[in-house]
């Protein structure tokens, strides 16, 4: 039993050799990508998670037409359908897998890096959102900051994505 645990942990050993190797030639490549700087200007969106972004996005600028078609194809869209006196509103099953897991990390990690994104999170949850809505509608918020900040070639912008609502307030008199 000695042996085989020594056995299985060379192999262990090997594999993560080999992931590490996987991930430095991952991050080395997409920093080679002209979109690289404005990916990562995301918050929550490093190389690696960036890297992922871009690899399911695809670079053609052509690709989705605005914003609503990106959302779609990573699930972060909800499904109406109506007939009748019902109406149902549920979140999407036939999705880029890759892009909604990579996407529920990069909301999970904009939650600690974007004040804005944090309060946009807990307006959702305030308002009746389960944990997984609430996360893929900041995920699609994102995704729709990120379509913008790449058809126009501008890095991300806090104030311009979760503008302060407080300031829109009117004044008193």
């Amino acid at each position: 039993m000695g042996r085989q645990a020594l056995a299985l942990l060379g192999q262990l050993d090997a594999a993560c050799a080999a992931a590490d190797d996987l991930e430095r030639a991952a991050v080395e490549s997409f920093n080679l990508h002209p979109d690289a700087g404005i990916i990562t200007s995301f918050p929550g969106l490093g190389p690696l998670t960036g890297a992922r972004v871009l690899a399911e996005t695809g670079d053609d600028r052509s690709r989705f037409a605005d914003a609503k078609g990106l959302k779609a194809y990573a699930g972060a869209a909800p499904i109406t359908r109506a007939s009748g006196k019902s109406r149902s509103v549920t979140h999407r099953k036939v999705k880029n897998n890759r892009l909604a897991a990579a996407g529920y990390t990069w909301a999970f990690s904009a939650l600690t890096a974007s004040p804005g994104a944090r309060a946009h999170y807990d307006r959702r949850r305030e308002d009746g959102d389960r944990h997984a809505a609430a996360q893929r509608h900041l995920f699609g918020r994102m995704l729709g900051c990120l379509h913008h900040c790449l058809a126009t070639g501008q890095d991300y912008d806090e104030a311009t994505a979760f503008p302060d609502p407080r300031k829109n307030l009117p004044q008193a008199a």
